[in-house]
Order: C-alpha cells, then sequence, then structure tokens
C-alpha cells in the first residue's frame, strides 16, 4: 500500500516577487511524495503564475494592508476577516502539514487560520527590512527564513536563519550560444540586459532609448521593456533587440549577458548574484515604494557585487559612466560574487520543507 502523501500549502501573492520563490520551491517537491496546493487572492498575479503550473488554487478574499490613514482601510478590515474564515475553511478540508508563506497581503489570513489549527507555518523575507505582512505573521511563524543578514535583526533570533533567496534552477541552466543566437548576436560585443521589471519602468526605458548612439558601438542590447512599451521605431536595429518580457527564453538570454541593468527587487538580484552577473541596480525610489529596493542595492553595493544609480540621477551621462565602471571592472565584482555564500538558499529550504515530511 503506497504511503500518504504529505500536505504542504503555500501562500503569497501581491507581486510576482511574492510568487516566484513559491514557484522554484514547487518545481523541486516531488509530487510522489507531497501534495501540493496554493492559496491567494482572487485577482492578484499569483492566480494566473500558480495556475499556469497546474497546481490546485484556492482564492480568498484580502484587503491590502496599509502603513497610512485611508478610508478603504475600515472596509479592507473586514476583507481580511473574511479572507480568514475564508482561508480556515480551505485549510480544513486540506489538513495542511505545513504552510509556506512569501509574505504579501493576502499570506495573513491563510497564516492566522492556520494559527487557529496549529499548522505549522515557514515565512520567507526578501528585503533587508520586513513587509507589513510579515511583521505581522512573524508572531504565528515556527521558522523565519530571510534573505539578508541584515534581516534578522528584524525577526526573533530563535527562529530565525539568514540563507538568501531560492532560486529558480532552470534560470541557472542556460546556453550563452542559444541566448546569442535567440537574439542574433555575435560573439564581438559584450551584451547588456535591460530590465525594469515585470511591468517595465517608463523612465529607464527612455534613457536607454535615448543613449543607443552612444552604447551601441560599445555593448549588444536586450531590452525587456515591460508590457505595452515596445517601441516600433527601433525595430531592426542592428545590436539592439527589445522585448515586452521573456519566459523560456530568459535563462539564455541571462547566460549570455555579461552585465545587466536591472531594478532592486530582491529575488532578481540574487538570481544575478547565483549568475555571478555584475550589475547597475536602480532602485525603486522611496516616492514609489517603501524604500526597500534602495537598501537592498545599497547592501548589494558594500559587498561588491553591484553599482547603484538612483533612478532620480539617472541620465544618460551617468548610465555610460556606470556601465563603463561595470565592464572595466567585471573581473572584480564576479570575484566577489563568486565568493558569496548565498546561493544555496533553494536547498536549505527544501530540506527543512522535508523534514517536516520525515517527522510526521
Amino acid at each position: 500500500m503506497a504511503a500518504t502523501k504529505s500536505k504542504i500549502v503555500f501562500t503569497g501573492g501581491g507581486s510576482a516577487g511574492h510568487v516566484t520563490p513559491n514557484l522554484a520551491i514547487i518545481h523541486e517537491l516531488s509530487e510522489e511524495t507531497w501534495d501540493i496546493q496554493y492559496i491567494g487572492s482572487k485577482k492578484g498575479i499569483e492566480k494566473d503564475l500558480v495556475q499556469k503550473i497546474n497546481i490546485p488554487y484556492h482564492a480568498i478574499s484580502s484587503g491590502k494592508l496599509r502603513r497610512y490613514i485611508d478610508a478603504e482601510n475600515f472596509i479592507d478590515f473586514f476583507r481580511v476577516c473574511r479572507g480568514c474564515f475564508e482561508a480556515r475553511r480551505v485549510l480544513k478540508k486540506i489538513k495542511p502539514d505545513l504552510i509556506f508563506s512569501k509574505g504579501g497581503f493576502v499570506s495573513v489570513p491563510v497564516i492566522i487560520a492556520a494559527k487557529t489549527l496549529r499548522i505549522p507555518v515557514y515565512i520567507h523575507e526578501s528585503d533587508m527590512t520586513p513587509g507589513l505582512a510579515n511583521k505581522i505573521s512573524q508572531k504565528f511563524a515556527a521558522k523565519i527564513f530571510t534573505s539578508f543578514d541584515e534581516t534578522v535583526k528584524y525577526f526573533p533570533a530563535h527562529k530565525t536563519m539568514a540563507i538568501g533567496s531560492p532560486i529558480r534552477k532552470a534560470v541557472l541552466s542556460g546556453s550563452s550560444r542559444k541566448g546569442r543566437d535567440f537574439a542574433g548576436f555575435s560573439n564581438t560585443l559584450p551584451v547588456l540586459t535591460v530590465m525594469g521589471g515585470s511591468l517595465g519602468a517608463r523612465k529607464i526605458n527612455e534613457v536607454i532609448r535615448q543613449s543607443l548612439d552612444e552604447l551601441l558601438p560599445q555593448y549588444q542590447i536586450i531590452h525587456l521593456c515591460g508590457k505595452g512599451n515596445l517601441d516600433p521605431n527601433l525595430n531592426g536595429v542592428k545590436g539592439y533587440q527589445q522585448y515586452e518580457y521573456l519566459h523560456d527564453e530568459l535563462p539564455d538570454v541571462l547566460a549570455a549577458t555579461d552585465l545587466i541593468l536591472t531594478r532592486g527587487g530582491s529575488n532578481a538580484i540574487f538570481e544575478f548574484l547565483a549568475l555571478k552577473i555584475p550589475m547597475l541596480i536602480i532602485p525603486l525610489s522611496k516616492s514609489q515604494s517603501r524604500g526597500d529596493q534602495i537598501l537592498n542595492a545599497q547592501s548589494f553595493e558594500e559587498k561588491g557585487f553591484s553599482i547603484t544609480l538612483e533612478e532620480e540621477d539617472l541620465t544618460k551621462d551617468a548610465l555610460a559612466e556606470g556601465l563603463e565602471k561595470l565592464l572595466h571592472e567585471k573581473e572584480t565584482f564576479s570575484s566577489a560574487m563568486e565568493h558569496s555564500k548565498e546561493g544555496h538558499a533553494l536547498d536549505i529550504l527544501l530540506e527543512e520543507i522535508e523534514n517536516v515530511r520525515l517527522q510526521r
């Protein structure tokens, strides 16, 4: 008689950064020993991403967690309460052995419901300072994992461990030759890949395009500009390829990349760290976020992995200067990344999750 599978429920959403690390773990768990399910919001990005991999998805009500006074807070309080009841009903039916959360506002009702049912919860915090969802959730968690060493001080020391960020193994298996062939590039010039996040970044897109005359004699450029941000006037420009986004081709493109211009999202920069690609990080400004990307970028720059350029300071000259420094000192940046100890998060999390199954 076959052994009963252990059950794990993942949660987290609101942005791709709260979902892709969960997907990295899910892809490595054996379906022979694990029954894997997901709880997310009804309209968030996590729903589309999870349903693509055919994992059972349970949608619950969720409200946005705000740090400021807003009339919507009153309405969202009741949405969160409703979400708690809906999550509890789902969890009572599934009876999971473990909840794994990557944060985001949808995770709070799930974690509260899990606590009432005495289901252990593991959470992972990607950014330098914890988001509000994980600040609330920490008291209910059995174990807490962080991407940055600096983040441990924000959580109870006895149950917190800094491990880095779980990296999708598929990202690490690309072919440089296939990446250059895909873009139609030669081996004569270095490849610069520009990524402004899942939605692109208006100012980054503008400055890159304004700088093409100066950049193309030195680099071949792959520009991931975000949905709806293609410029048809630039189609066919030699040495420049623009895409809204890449999926299956991304590992090959990253394998071919010599330098990367990126936002400061934790999951992305840890992937580039694992690939040993020197980074020019342009973090979201404080006016656009809570400042977490700025702190992430500062940490990487202090460790010798990257250069930081504030968006307010982004000009053609500043861009050219930053890229020139990256290229000139490429070996120094790559050596610092080679000696980092932050590339084993996925293996650590898989071992921790497997221990839950073995202790049943």
